[in-house]
């Protein structure tokens, strides 16, 4: 080498070793070739899409249609010391044992059978569910409700009656009464279950102080009621339940007020 020449620097060449060349990625072939002579644990798997591994939801079945019936029941209001001061005045309530174990006061009532009319009802479930008479002077007004029992769908309506008491002994003796009981006019809203029969029992006190003022011609004209013609369902049948074996009655508890 000549004194004119001068020697060219020498080039290292750098470490290359964990860097990726620049370019398309390697083949899968290749990819999996490089990645079985990883450990296990340096193999991060690639996360999955949102919603990629989600189990198909099965398709809905379509619900099936619930028959609907309609049933219509009537029941009373028995007062006695309706013609007194209304701090004398008593109503007969029955009261049933609910599915939670809670006792629900409310009015006795009954389905209209063939052949009754409302009024016939109203007088006859009184007698049944209480023991005691009583005579209609005035409706009160009509509750409707829904409710599903048995795989139907029922809409039930009820009229009750306001009701003057003519004799009798208080008898829990119907198998879908758990008691009865003679409560004062003024309690009726804090002992009635049902926000509905609490109106009632408040339109009763109105017509109540009509008639003590103006006598029985003051009082509404009842509505017609033609006696039923054709049987209707019952959503739960009197007397279904059977005595246990020690001889006490079962408890029964309607649907609704």
């Amino acid at each position: 080498m000549s004194d004119g020449e001068q020697a060219k620097p020498r080039r290292r060449r750098g470490r290359r070793r964990g860097r990726r060349a620049a370019g398309p990625p390697a083949p899968a072939a290749e990819q999996s070739a490089a990645n079985a002579d990883q450990p296990a644990a340096e193999l991060t798997p690639t996360p999955a899409k949102p919603g990629q591994n989600r189990p198909q939801r099965p398709p809905r079945r379509a619900q099936e249609r619930l028959r609907t019936v309609h049933e219509t029941s009537a029941g009373g209001l028995v007062i006695d010391g309706i013609d007194g001061p209304k701090e004398s005045q008593v109503a007969a309530l029955i009261g049933r044992i609910d599915r939670r174990g809670r006792m629900l006061w409310s009015l006795p009532k009954g389905h209209i059978e063939m052949g009754e009319t409302a009024e016939q009802t109203a007088i006859r479930e009184v007698a049944e569910e209480t023991g005691i008479q009583g005579s209609v002077l005035a409706a009160l007004g009509s509750i409707d409700y829904w409710f599903v029992t048995e795989g139907r769908r029922v809409h039930k309506t009820v009229h009750h009656y306001l009701m003057r008491f003519l004799g009798g002994e208080l008898s829990d003796d119907d198998v879908e009464v758990t008691e009865v009981a003679w409560v004062p006019i003024g309690d009726l809203p804090a002992r009635l279950a049902y926000a509905d029969e609490r109106r009632l029992a408040e339109v009763a006190g109105e017509l109540i102080e009509k008639l003590q003022s103006d006598g029985p011609a003051a009082l509404p004209p009842l509505p017609h009621s033609s006696p039923r013609r054709r049987p209707q369902t019952h959503s739960h049948t009197r007397n279904r339940r059977q005595e246990d074996s020690s001889g006490r009655r079962a408890n029964g508890c309607g649907n609704g007020p």
